[in-house]
């Protein structure tokens, strides 16, 4: 069974029945109907960080925020939401606790404020933290460079052992990849049919891919090593409980800087 000369979205209505051309079966059709009641999830990776440059593992203790360049990267997120208004009237904002994730979502959240009553200013949603949308907890390894760390822990492979744990007090890969995936449940649950931005990490999106899409191993520790950009969107759509990634690694805004 062919698809035509565009597949099975070159079929007629394969868009979801558009021009009055029926939509082919369910179980054949690539591009499913827009949900009017689905729940958006944005995950925006933190911008540059001071940890990112200085070559510190970035917990509690080592993150010290962004860097004037990361500081830079989500102002130009900002402007480009503000200017398309693509994610304004969020219903809800969250960060991780670290400082570079909640710094990220201070400086987006004039560009996702509803519009007030009858037009009139905007109404700035609430900032949420969560440690469940941290990035990987690093326990006794927090603050070290990573030459302290390969001294005092060793050599560390997750792609052979990733159910070792960082360092002692800390996670690991597996762990960190299950958390993670029941952190954005919670979530998605907690919002149903709303649109929630979360200001987040690099190994925060790259576990909601493995969680979320049909990855062999995805929650037994495989690894993607994604190249997810600073101030980037990845973008997730939940519509009775089916996670359909819509984005990942959108930063065109950050093109020519």
């Amino acid at each position: 069974m062919t698809g035509g000369p565009g597949g099975f979205d070159g079929h007629p209505g394969a868009g979801g029945g558009g021009g009055g051309s029926p939509a082919p079966p369910a179980g054949i059709r690539t591009v499913p109907p827009r949900s009017d009641t689905a729940t958006r999830v944005v995950l925006v990776r933190h911008g540059e960080a001071v940890c990112n440059v200085s070559g510190v593992c970035g917990g509690h203790i080592g993150c010290e925020g962004l860097t004037d360049r990361g500081r830079g990267q989500v102002e130009t997120l900002r402007d480009r939401l503000a200017e398309t208004g693509e994610l304004a009237g969020v219903d809800a904002l969250y960060a991780s606790v670290l400082p570079r994730a909640i710094e990220t979502a201070e400086l987006l959240s004039p560009a996702l404020a509803r519009p007030g009553p009858h037009g009139h200013g905007r109404s700035v949603v609430e900032l949420v933290t969560e440690c469940g949308l941290c990035e990987l907890h690093p326990g006794k390894a927090d603050g070290m460079t990573w030459a302290e760390f390969t001294v005092e822990f060793g050599d560390l492979d997750w792609g052979s052992d990733p159910g070792r744990v960082i360092a002692p007090g800390g996670e690991s890969w597996t762990g960190f990849v299950n958390r993670v995936a029941e952190s954005l449940d919670t979530l998605a649950a907690r919002h149903s049919g709303q649109l929630v931005v979360v200001a987040c990490h690099a190994g925060v999106i790259e576990a909601s891919m493995l969680a979320k899409v049909p990855v062999a191993g995805g929650l037994e520790g495989a690894r993607l090593q994604l190249r997810t950009h600073h101030a980037s969107l990845t973008t997730w759509e939940i519509d009775e409980g089916r996670w359909r990634l819509l984005a990942y690694n959108d930063a065109a805004h950050l093109a020519g800087r």
